[in-house]
């Protein structure tokens, strides 16, 4: 059986789970006492340190939610990746109630649930209004399974800024790749570029600068800002401004113990969290172009670092070539890895509005 917390931490994360059980009527009804005191609620939230969780998802929690509900809901939030477990166990702890109110970033649990990522394709949303009509499509999709899979709740679903081609020599679309070594950080990112003729090679985020100087990779695939924020402006020379993925994530409750909430707080919480999501998906807009203003240098600049990069246009040979790709690489590989049940999904919420059927046998 798969372990699902680290030796150590199992205790602390039941004790928390019973904790919130109890306080929820989950394990009986709470006591007099403690109904005259504020529900106590715990999040997981998003990635730590970057402007998702700093600017929106904590102080939604620790502020904005007291507000909504007059007091009667207190929250403490933690971003997973500090959480004291591994991201990929996200959707079983919740469906345990070890999470009751968790982040799940779909890149890192469709290593499980490969049928979670259709929305988050290498090569499908290439700009940020594509991603929302994506996501809109799909979401009662997701919606049914996270509550048959899981027992889980869906509440939100968030994404991060476009998540770009960086390179330390010129170029001027997708087809100049060919021959490349370019830093990925994902299977579907890495048949794209193997597609392309180029060689993906694997290197954490924090590593990335340190790969460009020392030239074990030429191009790196990263978020607009936060390639800016790590300085890659000061070691490659042309970022192309097309999205080849985003960073979704989906955020949601253990079933029981959202419908323990007293349905007056759910609605606050549904409330609330839609105005979450929406500040969240206009940030994850304004950063996209953020990051490519300061790395380009340019006046639209304000909280990154200035530098004085080429930003490469979008070109219909490139438009072209990104749908051959989602045709001919992408899907297919997916539906390999997914099975026919992805393959029934896609033609079903996504295929018709891509044009794009693929086969379910």
């Amino acid at each position: 059986m798969k372990r699902l917390i680290r030796k150590g931490e199992r205790g602390a994360w039941w004790r928390a789970g019973l904790a919130l059980a109890a306080l929820l009527g989950l394990g009986g009804g709470p006591s007099a006492a403690q109904q005259t005191e504020p529900i106590q609620l715990k999040i997981v939230g998003g990635l730590a340190g970057v402007s998702q969780y700093t600017r929106y998802e904590q102080p939604f929690w620790q502020k904005r939610v007291p507000e909504l509900t007059g007091g009667r809901v207190a929250a403490e939030i933690a971003p997973f990746d500090r959480a004291g477990f591994r991201a990929e166990e996200m959707l079983p702890l919740m469906r345990l109630g070890v999470v009751s109110f968790g982040t799940a970033l779909v890149a890192i649990v469709s290593s499980e649930e490969p049928e979670f990522n259709a929305v988050d394709l290498p090569a499908l949303n290439p700009d940020i209004e594509k991603l929302r009509e994506t996501i809109r499509l799909y979401r009662p999709h997701l919606r049914e399974l996270l509550a048959e899979r899981y027992g889980i709740e869906l509440l939100s679903i968030y994404t991060y800024p476009a998540q770009v081609t960086w390179c330390s020599r010129a170029f001027s679309g997708l087809a100049d790749l060919a021959g490349r070594r370019v830093r990925t950080s994902s299977v579907g990112q890495a048949e794209v570029f193997e597609a392309l003729g180029a060689t993906s090679v694997v290197i954490p985020f924090a590593d990335i600068v340190t790969a460009m100087k020392a030239g074990v990779v030429e191009c790196a695939v990263t978020g607009t800002l936060s390639g800016n924020t790590i300085g890659l402006q000061d070691v490659t020379t042309h970022v192309h401004s097309m999205a080849l993925t985003w960073g979704v994530s989906i955020f949601g409750a253990n079933a029981e113990a959202w419908k323990a909430l007293p349905q007056s707080v759910r609605d606050s919480l549904r409330q609330g969290l839609g105005e979450l999501e929406t500040a969240i998906w206009d940030g994850a807009a304004k950063e996209t172009g953020e990051g490519l203003a300061c790395s380009a240098g340019l006046p639209g600049c304000s909280t990154g670092r200035k530098g004085s990069m080429t930003v490469v246009p979008v070109t219909p040979a490139d438009n072209e070539r990104r749908r051959q790709l989602l045709v001919n690489t992408v899907l297919p590989r997916w539906v390999d890895r997914c099975g026919s049940d992805c393959a029934a999904a896609w033609n079903r919420y996504l295929g018709p509005a891509n044009g794009i059927m693929v086969r379910e046998d």
